[in-house]
């Protein structure tokens, strides 16, 4: 499965346009530009395992750093400050990773 399987690759072009310069990732604007926020929970846990890329259960920050890339090859990393940021978002429970569940809640927030 591909997040184009998912999302509109027009879409996901235009939420990568939107945070090109560092520390400009806005996960709320991202998540709505793409898509995602409109899509149905198990296609935001569809996209959640494209993500989890060592299929730990839990998106990590080193996960994280390179979140854009999985959207669009070749698209930048994130930042420490913007990865610190997302995760802290997502993190109810603390444990500096994003389980399933927080990256629904977030992502529909």
């Amino acid at each position: 499965m591909s997040l184009t399987s998912i999302l509109s690759a027009e879409d996901i072009e235009n939420a990568i346009k939107e945070c090109q310069a560092p520390d400009s990732f806005c996960h709320k604007k991202f998540f709505q530009l793409c898509g995602l926020s409109s899509k149905t929970a198990q296609e935001i846990k569809d996209v959640f395992q494209i993500l989890d890329v060592d299929n730990s259960g839990y998106i990590e920050e080193s996960e994280l750093k390179y979140f854009l890339q999985r959207f669009v090859p070749g698209a930048r990393t994130l930042t420490e400050a913007e990865t610190k940021k997302l995760v802290s978002a997502a993190d109810d429970n603390s444990d500096g990773k994003i389980g399933a569940e927080e990256f629904q809640a977030m992502v529909l927030s």
